[in-house]
């Protein structure tokens, strides 16, 4: 049985097996070959096909979902048996980072951000067949259409919650910052703490977008 072809989501290991098919992708697989055997030359446009597909999906019946969902079934039970044989390698993905600080002061959000968690319930809604990456690819360009002016209030929002967090932050290296300076510790290497503090923020802004990704494939 062939499956759609769709990214790899690994992080640095290339033997790790293809992520699980929904029965949606499946189908919108589908509608992309059906196009192009009948419209070969004429170019998908990514808001349009996604838009007719959602419409059509919603418009099946049972009987006509069923073929795709078990496809979707099969893929499960594939992925499922070639995870049971795989060993991700030392180092790879989340389990080679520096364990975080549960008590350390969560990142904020961006003005784009701030904007994302407002529309993403609607957008969501509205959308119900799109996938998450369709999702943020749609409110990507709601963003991009806004002027200066239409941003603003989330410029704002972004902008007192990144001065919550710096208050946060000072706070939280005040506290932490004795206990890993040690007694023996020569006072520049403070410096080096706080910049690898930095790095962290940078590495949990990374896993909170891929969380959140995993939280919404979790209510799907």
């Amino acid at each position: 049985m062939e499956y759609p072809e769709r990214s790899i989501m690994v992080k640095g290991d290339v033997n790790k097996p293809k992520g699980k098919t929904s029965a949606y992708a499946f189908f919108v697989q589908t509608s992309r070959d059906e196009h192009k055997r009948k419209s070969p030359d004429v170019p998908i446009n990514f808001s349009e096909f996604s838009k007719k597909c959602s419409e059509r999906w919603k418009s099946l019946n049972a009987s006509e979902k069923s073929k795709f969902e078990d496809l979707a079934k099969a893929d499960k039970v594939r992925y499922e048996k070639e995870m049971k044989n795989y060993v991700p390698p030392k180092g790879v993905g989340k389990t080679g980072r520096k364990k975080k600080d549960p008590n350390a002061p969560k990142r904020p959000p961006s003005a784009f951000f701030v904007f994302c968690s407002e529309y993403r319930p609607t957008v969501k809604s509205e959308n119900p067949g799109l996938s998450i990456g369709e999702i943020a690819k749609k409110l990507g360009e709601m963003w991009s259409k806004l002027s200066s002016k239409d941003r603003t209030p989330y410029d704002q929002k972004a902008a007192k919650l990144r001065e919550k967090y710096d208050k946060e932050v000072a706070a939280y290296r005040s506290g932490a910052g004795v206990a890993k300076r040690g007694p023996g510790r020569p006072a520049g290497s403070m410096k080096k703490s706080q910049d690898d503090d930095d790095d962290d923020d940078d590495d949990e802004e990374e896993e909170d977008e891929e969380e959140e990704e995993e939280d919404e494939d979790d209510d799907e």
